[in-house]
């Protein structure tokens, strides 16, 4: 009965771990859409957003030192601090994304989302559930997520919609295989935890781990709806 309770007990603690996990994330998710909903349905938000180009480009540069910030000094932050940012982070890019509203129809921005939670959960369960280690895949996927960005970028210049359209395959690719690998790395980190740590620790590495899935999820989201979603024009 002992030789139970202690393969059951680091179970015990992955559960709780990656349960806490989800649940920012999911928190996350919903201050990100309902905030991107709210501003899609208030013209005067849209205009002081999207008619600004500088606070428009302020709002960007912002979410980005929120990611950076939270990814590198995590551990040096309160776990108030890091939940405060977090939760931030999710609106400020509720803000930003409200312009999906306007660019695609809402019966295409919901498939979309519905394709894309079952794509994740199912890539969620297999980052969960294999025996093979993924660890390899990690500098390939950064890799193919590097040359997303760069083509991205230079795709703002040629705006072509064949490259976007490529982009969007390859995006869907690495981030359906980046989601299997941070959640095969967030199961690894509960599995290793010290007994008796800290509530605060556990909370920043529960804020840490669901900042990487929801940036996962926001950004197969978005690949997706270049591929399946409607346009309004």
């Amino acid at each position: 009965m002992q030789y139970t309770h202690e393969r059951a007990l680091p179970q015990v603690r992955v559960n709780s771990f990656i349960q806490s996990v989800y649940n920012w994330m999911a928190v996350g998710l919903g201050l990100t859409g309902i905030t991107a909903f709210m501003v899609a349905n208030s013209p005067a938000m849209m205009q002081l957003i999207f008619g600004n180009r500088l606070l428009f480009f302020g709002l960007i540069i912002a979410e980005l030192v929120l990611v950076f910030s939270i990814s590198a000094r995590v551990g040096k932050m309160q776990a108030s601090t890091a939940t405060a940012l977090f939760i931030l982070y999710a609106v400020l890019n509720g803000l930003t994304l409200s312009v999906i509203f306007l660019a695609y129809t809402a019966s295409s921005i919901t498939s979309t989302f519905f394709i894309c939670a079952g794509t994740f959960l199912a890539c969620s369960i297999y980052g969960m559930m294999t025996k093979r280690d993924l660890t390899s895949m990690g500098g390939f996927l950064m890799m193919g997520l590097i040359g997303i960005i760069i083509a991205s970028v230079v795709n703002m210049f040629v705006q072509s919609s064949g490259m976007a359209m490529v982009i969007s395959y390859i995006g869907v690719l690495v981030f359906v295989g980046l989601t299997a690998y941070d959640t095969q790395k967030l199961k690894h980190m509960a599995m290793t935890q010290p007994d008796g740590l800290d509530g605060a620790v556990l909370r920043k590495g529960a804020i840490l781990g669901a900042l990487s899935l929801y940036l996962d999820f926001i950004n197969l989201f978005l690949m997706l709806l270049r591929i399946f979603g409607g346009s309004r024009d």
